[in-house]
């Protein structure tokens, strides 16, 4: 299923918005999958019927998968006519978009109460073909990493004027806005969401598309010039997105494979065999903590893998607690990088490791996760969202496995609020400086999100690398009892207690998506949403 690119915006034709209603066939094969579950869909319907809709809705995308349904019809850009009036001698447009009317008016407000803002973006209505249906162009906060790859601004940047030096001209938002956050850093640029801009119907050509690909290669080039990473490969890929290859020390550092078990060799063993035969980093160890695995071909198993030099086990006897094992593993661990991998993942392609390697070991990161794949091969995790599905969601579930994702960020290394700890690499230096997970807290759920927010409150920024790819079989080995689920619900007030202002928002998900259905997939019914918005920026 090849979606329709974004081609609209004037800067590059990006695939990154999947098809706007389910084709026929689609509807006709989601019906035959619901048939063939009929105990699925009874429940679902059964859900339906006593009130549950959201439960209802999150189990029939589960059942049959999902895309993007937010094509709006061409008329909404009656109620977002042009501004009449010019920017004025303060501000700054670049790019080739047109403001809405009433938009500068919001940026000059913000501009004057926000003394430290140089820049700002917001939404926009972009019509692909004149005419045609209208795709709203929703960004996140600014994303250094996420620019790289394409220009996700949108068609108009705002600025001071005063924001840029003397006699740059720079050719495209992305480039105004990487000057802009190398003089003043990322908080200097803040979004608005709020719909700012329009575009309609103004389809690029082959020619032009090239050009922009190139002029954006050349905007990244210089940005790590000038930031004292030369060394950093840039290149255009196949999609036309740029790639940055962050450079790998010449010594591949030791990183350590952390796995726990109780039993389940059916998981454990083709996990493990997966991790040795399919990785292709030179050097590894991997530490399986085993949680009173009782039966025998199990602990036949692990005495092998250790009498061969195969791996190390860590007792970690007691009570389940993920994080606790995860953490006596990490003391016993040798590497510089930290790999935390369930017991019900498995790697099929050789550079996953390589691929999170080049993000985890850069300064400025903490936590890495990849892109995992459930057993009908849809995603399973694209990154974690918060604030949605009532508290925390992964990012994209249940879309086709190959799918771009919406501003391809099923396809790019971006910034987000947490990953999974299924698979989630991080140096050993940065993991312990924060303390680990935390095991007297968040024992099962939540050790992960938990983690990673306190890895950024530490300066580190957390980052999904989509090009590294594995399967995970969620929860295929966790059973819920009465005592798991009072643990679980424990561990939510937990969640909600510490991090409570930070799941109200994620500032890498825009809030003009439903909250209650998978991430990215539906627009929310006021959408758009009247009334002033406030600000969005990275977080500090």
């Amino acid at each position: 299923m090849t979606p329709p690119s974004n081609g609209a915006s004037g800067r590059q034709a990006v695939p990154y918005l999947g098809p706007p209603r389910r084709s026929w066939r689609a509807l006709v094969g989601a019906m035959r999958h619901v048939l063939g579950h009929p105990r699925a869909a009874a429940a679902i319907l059964r859900a339906r019927l006593t009130g549950k809709r959201l439960r209802s809705r999150q189990a029939l995308a589960a059942l049959v998968g999902i895309d993007h349904r937010l094509a709006l019809p061409p008329g909404i850009l009656d109620r977002f006519p042009p501004a009449q009036a010019g920017p004025g001698d303060t501000i700054r447009l670049i790019g080739d978009g047109l403001l809405v009317s009433g938009a500068l008016e919001r940026i000059a407000a913000l501009f004057a109460s926000e003394p430290e803002l140089q820049a700002l973006y917001g939404d926009a209505l972009v019509q692909e073909q004149p005419g045609g249906a209208v795709l709203p162009h929703l960004p996140p906060v600014f994303d250094a990493d996420r620019l790289a790859a394409f220009d996700y601004l949108g068609p108009v940047l705002a600025c001071r004027r005063s924001a840029l030096d003397a006699g740059i001209d720079p050719g495209s938002p992305a480039e105004a806005a990487l000057r802009i956050a190398e003089r003043f850093g990322p908080r200097a640029i803040g979004h608005l969401p709020e719909i700012l801009s329009v575009q309609p119907g103004n389809p690029i050509t082959t020619k032009d598309s090239d050009a922009r690909h190139a002029l954006h290669h050349a905007v990244v080039r210089n940005h790590l010039d000038r930031t004292g990473r030369s060394r950093v490969r840039v290149f255009v890929g196949p999609d036309k997105l740029v790639q940055v290859d962050h450079p790998l020390p010449d010594a591949r550092p030791l990183a350590s494979l952390i796995v726990p078990t109780r039993d389940r060799l059916d998981l454990l063993r083709p996990c493990l065999e997966s991790l040795r035969s399919c990785t292709d980093w030179p050097s590894t160890e991997i530490i399986v903590c085993d949680n009173d695995s009782r039966e025998p071909e199990t602990l036949a198993y692990l005495r092998a893998l250790e009498g061969e030099g195969r791996g190390h086990v860590v007792p970690c006897p007691g009570p389940f607690n993920f994080a606790a094992m995860n953490n006596a593993a990490a003391a016993r661990a040798r590497g510089r990088l930290l790999v935390f991998v369930n017991n019900d993942v498995e790697a099929f392609r050789p550079d996953w490791l390589s691929r999170m390697a080049r993000e985890a070991l850069r300064p400025d990161v903490g936590a890495v996760g990849a892109k995992l794949l459930d057993g009908e091969g849809r995603i399973q995790h694209g990154g974690i969202v918060l604030g949605t599905g009532g508290l925390v969601t992964h990012g994209h579930r249940h879309f086709p496995g190959d799918a771009p994702g919406y501003l391809a960020a099923l396809r790019v290394t971006h910034a987000v609020s947490a990953v999974t700890a299924a698979c989630l690499a991080v140096e050993a230096e940065k993991f312990r400086a924060v303390g680990g997970f935390d095991d007297a807290v968040f024992a099962v759920d939540f050790n992960d999100v938990d983690l990673c927010l306190r890895l950024k409150a530490a300066g580190y920024r957390t980052l999904l690398v989509p090009g590294a790819v594995l399967h995970h079989r969620e929860a295929a080995s966790r059973r819920w009892t009465s005592e798991a689920r009072a643990r679980h619900e424990r561990e939510i007030a937990a969640l909600r207690k510490r991090w409570g202002p930070l799941l109200v928002q994620d500032p890498h998900y825009h809030p003009g998506f439903d909250p209650a259905l998978s991430t990215h997939a539906r627009l929310r019914a006021d959408f758009p949403a009247p009334g002033p918005a406030p600000l969005r920026r990275p977080l500090a």
